[in-house]
């Protein structure tokens, strides 16, 4: 799981026309195509890309996009629009003319981002633009948490992005009372989760509020009297978003929770069915249906589940699968009892982790990342871990967020798959390569295309083992049960929003064939409601890898080098599943044709 400042819950992105920002300083990008036409749509593809998303922008090294803030306004998204179907047509064009592989690839991938960012605008889709793992609610916090202060104009930049969250907040509050008044809102239970952080920022003490956090340990260069200036000047500014986290907590307990819908389903919102079908398309990049996934998902799980059974017959031990489950969730030997002890642990598996990276990837990242804690604001309603992107340009790194709370529920036996899932070599390893790569659009360098992410992930806790990282029958066993709770995605996140199924039936599934904890599974089972169609993601994208991993090693027999593989996946950037299909077997034709 990824956090990228909360865009990867609002589908759409989204213009600043409306803040009457200063105009982009493009980051000199390498060469991405040889027909001049497509070059020409690719850098203004990139020049507005950079326009409607600041937040990644600035992170990519656009320091104008530093003072600037995202704009879902009812104009903004107008002009997106417009925007958008020009570079539609402008692609079609080009559909006709003879390219390259490489001019072709990156044709037809921009022209699904744009039909798929289209569609999202078509459904409206922020107007459900918070769940209960993540929205604009956390984007104030995860902003502040990604800058980093180099100088007097990184200073200003931020004060200017602080005086601009006021404004942000009730754009974004209007998208969700328009939410309200169609009908187009979540649950009540995912609202609940929603208001009781909110209830925790509002109540905080303004010396306390974490805006203030980048302004704490300000660059030397800057005087010290005008230090004091600038903290007092953010002080001064926090007042406002102080007001509007007030006017928020308002809006949804008087407001939106009365309207809240009462069913769980997507397909039961306005126009729910053609919503869910999007949802499915843009996190799968398949065209498979609820159906054809419910059945893949039972079908893994049943695969599964005789894996741990004989896992748990390796294990020497005595009883049940039940019996085991309890013993997992019980036994203090599985459990630390400090949040300190629990960061440590993971620091020190991913230094065994480092030691078994080069046997299998013939490149590594050169931003590293850290062990950090979830801020405590959120980690009630968070995950057991996800992972913070880095930015090399801001000189930020990654980090591995683990949830610290709860600890009689963080088991020790799912650390190594957890820690492999969110840092190397999963998800910072993948990204942080992506964020190198030279030659390709800047779109497909930041693209979330989440079969591709979160699949890469998963795959990376089954490499795992042959990385030898699993020591105990427990840890592998951990490591079958987090492939039980993806396996599970399938089953309840369809059930859910396709087979109208209660909190109850998609429980059933990770109850009865997991040894995650109880508080783990509703923290899950918050999320899946509130975002629809994300968790089916992770399963396919790994079968997929899986699938081309085993095509390599059959075409290629001994010559299989693991490594160029991994390599071969991960230096295209993040890819739709069926272009990876493409450019894998492109690579097994090359490989075979060398001597």
């Amino acid at each position: 799981m990824i956090k990228l400042f909360a865009a990867a819950l609002v589908a759409t992105a989204v213009p600043t026309a409306a803040f009457a920002a200063p105009p982009i300083v493009a980051v000199a990008p390498a060469p991405v195509a040889a027909s001049p036409a497509l070059a020409a749509v690719l850098a203004d593809y990139d020049a507005y890309d950079r326009t409607i998303d600041p937040l990644g922008a600035g992170q990519d090294g656009d320091r104008t996009a530093l003072a600037r803030l995202p704009d879902d306004s009812p104009a903004a998204l107008a002009q997106q629009r417009v925007a958008l179907q020009g570079f539609k047509v402008r692609l079609q064009v080009l559909s006709s003319q003879p390219l390259n592989d490489e001019d072709a690839l990156n044709r037809i991938f921009l022209s699904r981002v744009i039909d798929d960012d289209l569609q999202a605008l078509a459904l409206d889709t922020v107007r459900l633009n918070f769940d209960a793992y993540d929205g604009f609610h956390l984007m104030a916090t995860e902003m502040a948490q990604g800058t980093q202060i180099r100088d007097r104009a990184d200073a200003d930049a931020y004060l200017t992005r602080l005086s601009l969250l006021p404004r942000y907040y009730e754009t974004e509050i209007g998208c969700a009372r328009r939410g309200v008044a169609t009908g187009f809102t979540q649950p009540a239970p995912t609202v609940q989760v929603v208001i009781a952080i909110v209830k925790k920022q509002a109540a905080r003490a303004r010396a306390d509020d974490p805006l203030l956090a980048p302004l704490a340990n300000l660059p030397a260069a800057i005087p010290a009297a005008d230090q004091a200036a600038l903290r007092a000047q953010a002080l001064e500014l926090v007042g406002p978003v102080e007001a509007e986290q007030k006017k928020l907590l308002a809006f949804l307990t008087n407001d939106y929770l009365p309207h809240a819908r009462a069913s769980l389903a997507a397909r039961d919102l306005p126009n729910g069915g053609a919503y869910y079908a999007w949802a499915v398309r843009h996190h799968t990049t398949t065209d498979l249906t609820p159906d054809q996934i419910h059945a893949i998902g039972l079908k893994e799980v049943a695969r599964i589940r005789a894996e741990m059974e004989q896992a748990i017959k390796d294990a020497g031990f005595q009883g049940s699968f039940q019996d085991f489950q309890h013993f997992l969730r019980t036994d203090p030997q599985f459990y630390v009892t400090t949040r300190e002890a629990l960061l440590e642990k993971a620091a020190i598996f991913n230094k065994r982790v480092d030691d078994a990276l080069p046997k299998e990837f013939g490149r590594l990242p050169r931003l590293p990342f850290a062990v950090r804690e979830i801020p405590r604001e959120s980690e009630e309603s968070a995950t057991t871990a996800y992972y913070d992107q880095g930015a090399p340009a801001l000189g930020v790194a990654g980090g591995f967020m683990v949830n610290t709370s709860h600890l009689d529920q963080r088991p020790l036996y799912e650390l190594p798959a957890l820690a492999l899932h969110e840092s190397e070599p999963g998800h910072h390893l993948q990204i942080a390569l992506a964020q190198e790569l030279t030659g390709i659009p800047r779109f497909r360098r930041n693209a979330y295309v989440t079969a591709y992410v979160e699949g890469w992930a998963l795959y990376a806790e089954q490499i795992g083992a042959e990385m030898g990282l699993y020591r105990t029958p427990y840890e592998r066993f951990g490591k079958l049960s987090y492939e039980m709770w993806r396996a599970c995605r399938l089953v309840s996140d369809t059930g859910l929003h396709w087979l109208r199924w209660s909190r109850d039936q998609a429980r059933v599934c990770f109850t009865d064939n997991t040894a995650l904890a109880p508080k783990n599974i509703e923290v899950e089972l918050d999320r899946y409601i509130g975002w629809p169609g994300q968790a089916l993601a992770y399963k396919l994208g790994e079968l997929k890898i899986m699938d081309l991993r085993r095509r390599a090693e059959s075409a290629l027999g001994a010559r299989f080098d693991v490594r160029a593989f991994h390599d071969a996946v991960l230096l295209e950037g993040p890819l739709p599943l069926d272009l990876l299909d493409q450019r894998i077997d492109a690579w097994i034709a090359r490989e075979k044709a060398n001597p």
